[in-house]
């Protein structure tokens, strides 16, 4: 099978799986806690997985998971269930969830499409997507998980208005995902000036990775509504 073409059929939207060894306590909380936080494979709802949840939020690509389980201590009210294919991304997130005792996380080690795929119509509240693997070179724009098949079933899944943020801090990604976002017909845009999409949100955390600024511009946020 090419390293690149996933058993669903889709391109991988994702790069590396795994930079280094993990650390013998990341290492063990594979085997100890993530068991319990496992996101179930296939079809699922995701109030059984936390009936007291007065709402269920996503987060699509959490890197080393200081946001997602930042908005998790910050939003108690909310089950935060997170996706990501990298292995030290995974045990760092088990870390933070350990150590702030978190118990509204939920966390699936693989592509997030498998997640979408087994969530009922309408049944997300909140989606971030926060700096996702940028594909800079043209060649490679078809590996970008921001594609029309993957926003139709975003858009299934999310309740009338439900919220999606997007950042980049890559331009030519940024236009891509508005340009995208729109033509999906599924969301609107509010924003009415420019500090509206330069100036990070008031609930926004800012990650280890937004901090190095890689990408070819300051970030950019891109608050959606599912219409």
């Amino acid at each position: 099978m090419p390293i690149a073409q996933q058993p669903h059929g889709h391109l991988r939207s994702f790069g590396r799986i795994q930079a280094r060894p993990l650390k013998p306590r990341q290492a063990a909380l594979f085997d100890t806690l993530l068991p319990s936080i496992a996101v179930p494979e296939g079809a699922f709802d995701p109030r059984a997985l936390a009936p007291e949840a007065k709402e269920v939020w996503l987060e699509i690509g959490f890197g080393g998971g200081e946001h997602m389980a930042g908005q998790a201590a910050r939003n108690p009210q909310a089950l935060v269930i997170g996706a990501e294919p990298f292995v030290n991304g995974v045990g760092s997130a088990l870390r933070h969830v350990e150590e702030q005792g978190l118990k509204n996380v939920r966390l699936h080690h693989g592509d997030v499409r498998d997640i979408v795929a087994g969530l009922p119509d309408a049944s997300l509240d909140r989606v971030f997507i926060m700096f996702p693997d940028p594909w800079q070179k043209a060649r490679h724009h078809k590996r970008r998980l921001i594609q029309d098949d993957f926003l139709a079933e975003l858009a299934r899944v999310m309740k009338p208005g439900a919220r999606l943020r997007f950042a980049t801090d890559w331009a030519n990604y940024a236009d891509w995902a508005l340009e995208k976002i729109l033509a999906c017909g599924a969301f609107a845009w509010p924003a009415e000036r420019a500090d509206d999409w330069r100036v990070p949100p008031a609930d926004h955390l800012t990650t280890r990775y937004e901090e190095k600024k890689l990408g070819d511009c300051a970030p950019v946020f891109l608050d959606f509504v599912r219409a």
